[in-house]
């Protein structure tokens, strides 16, 4: 899952960034609001975690800024303002969920796992493929009443062709979504994985799909 970091406190997006790649998710970051609005707009995120206090731009007018342009990225905005009247000025400007600073990684990490949850209708609790199941709340994945055991990439690797619901995914897009941009990888390290992935749940539920890209059996 691709997730979009927007915070100018450099330490803070360090530590998250590193904590939240260690938990499978692809992070960039940006450290103002223009510079935020605009990988928003075309870096095609799963979620974004934006900060209230930026330079240039708001979070406020950010999150408003995208719901008037009918972009419905979930947003979890951070603040160090912590009045009730200023967590409901960010909701009703279009945020998902607000925490405010210091907050718990723990806590942050589970909203931002219901975020992605309820994002969109085709993103239930727990994700099916046969009998292949995978619960995001849990980080449990099993095939039948077997647990499975998983690396964060391969895990990460998993979820988002679990998300895409049987589609067809290209190695390009994979890498995309999956592998940070700045990465050295190549096509032959999607194949690696695939691999990887089919010793662990069965080469009967991930297909190739010659010339194109691979997909779940569902």
């Amino acid at each position: 899952m691709r997730l979009l970091l927007v915070e100018d406190e450099a330490r803070l997006a360090t530590a998250l960034q590193r904590g939240l790649r260690a938990e499978g998710f692809v992070v960039d970051v940006a450290g103002d609001g223009p510079s935020g609005l605009d990988l928003a707009r075309h870096g095609g995120y799963d979620a974004m975690i934006l900060d209230v206090m930026l330079p240039g731009l708001s979070g406020y007018r950010v999150v408003r800024q995208l719901r008037s342009e009918d972009r419905w990225l979930p947003v979890l905005m951070l603040s160090a303002k912590d009045g009730e009247y200023d967590e409901a000025d960010g909701l009703d400007c279009g945020a998902d969920d607000y925490l405010t600073k210091p907050f718990s990684y723990v806590v942050l990490l589970a909203r931002l796992r219901a975020l992605l949850r309820r994002g969109a209708p085709q993103r239930p609790a727990v994700l099916t493929a046969g009998d292949l199941s995978l619960d995001p709340a849990r980080r449990r994945v099993a095939r039948g009443e077997v647990d499975v055991d998983l690396t964060a990439r391969e895990y990460a690797l998993l979820e988002y062709l679990m998300r895409r619901g049987g589609a067809v995914v290209s190695k390009t897009e994979l890498l995309d979504h999956v592998w940070q941009a700045s990465m050295e990888t190549t096509p032959n390290t999607v194949e690696v994985y695939i691999g990887y992935l089919r010793r662990k749940i069965g080469r009967d539920l991930l297909q190739t799909v010659r010339g194109a890209g691979y997909r779940l059996a569902v």
